[in-house]
Formats: structure tokens, C-alpha cells, sequence
């Protein structure tokens, strides 16, 4: 069975926002298995860095990243996108480059945040 899960910190985010903005991102985010094998360029971005990669989904003015596992995605993050425009001035990185954002750790931290924060609690 394909699974969309949402990680601790990614679920925080979705959760602080109101009622019909998430209801509007999920039926936006709609994602088949067979998309993960062919990805939408024009949808889609991939972000890569030792071996680990992320796809980005714009939605709106929402940047949701995820990782593809066997059970389906999980999802690291959601991002409002002046906050990641912020982000990225902070980094002074020009905006439309996924390989530039790779290379970045704050960018690895905001995605490594979720997971140390699943495994606090375990």
C-alpha cells in the first residue's frame, strides 16, 4: 500500500495552518507511485547531497519536500515560501537552484530537524 506520512516536525507545520489552506495543499499534492518513477520537472525539483535525495513540490505558495521510501514518501517539511525565500537570502543562494541548495548545510538542517526530533521521543 503507496503511504503519504507526514513526519513529526512536517505534521507541526501542516497543522499550524488554517483548516482550508491544508485541505487546498493536500488535494494540490496529489502523487501516484508512478509519478515518483517520472517526475514532472515543471512539478518537481530534486535536491541531492551524499547519496541522499529530495524532491521539492511547490503547492500554492508551499514548498513541501519529501524522500521517497519503499512504503510510499515521507514528508521532511512544509514551507511557506517567503520564509524559504528567507532562507535562502540568509544563504545567499540564487533562487530557482535545487543543486545550489544541496550543497547547503542549513538546508540539511531544517530536513535532519524532523528526524532527530522522531528520535528524541522513540
Amino acid at each position: 500500500m503507496f503511504q503519504i506520512i507526514f513526519n513529526e516536525l512536517s505534521a507541526a507545520e501542516m497543522s499550524a495552518l488554517p483548516k482550508t489552506l491544508q485541505l487546498d495543499l493536500l488535494a494540490e499534492f496529489q502523487i501516484l507511485p508512478t509519478d515518483l518513477d517520472n517526475l514532472d520537472k515543471g512539478r518537481f525539483g530534486v535536491i541531492e547531497r551524499e547519496g541522499k535525495k529530495l524532491h521539492r513540490y511547490r503547492a500554492k505558495d508551499y514548498r513541501i519536500y519529501f524522500e521517497k521510501r519503499d512504503e510510499g514518501i515521507t514528508v521532511h517539511r512544509v514551507l511557506h515560501k517567503n520564509t524559504f525565500r528567507d532562507f535562502l537570502f540568509r544563504s545567499k543562494l540564487p533562487m530557482a537552484e535545487d543543486d545550489q541548495l544541496g550543497k547547503t548545510r542549513e538546508f540539511w538542517k531544517l530536513i535532519e530537524q524532523g528526524e532527530r526530533t522522531r528520535a528524541r521521543k522513540a
